[in-house]
């Protein structure tokens, strides 16, 4: 954060104080955390990390049974071609 807040030039405190409350709520509502699952701190805090983990757990299964679709039509056109 400091060297975000430095690379700029603020000519008043409001200005300054408005850039770090920017940059806080970036931090706590858009940005995700590595050590707390890939949440943001601010879905953590309002319990909405469970239900977030548990759709990415339900579309990464419903992805991967797709591509096994894909890939085992691909393998049996792959094996009826080579019988021709």
């Amino acid at each position: 954060m400091k060297n975000l807040i430095l690379l700029d030039h603020y000519y008043s405190p409001s200005e300054l104080e408005e850039r770090i409350r920017e940059w806080i709520d970036y931090y706590n509502n858009q940005r995700y955390h590595e050590a707390i699952d890939n949440v943001t701190p601010g879905d953590r805090f309002y319990g909405k990390d469970m239900e977030i983990l548990e759709q990415r757990q339900r579309t990464k299964t419903e992805t991967m049974y797709q591509r096994r679709k894909i890939y085992r039509s691909f393998l049996i056109n792959d094996l009826m071609g080579n019988l021709n």
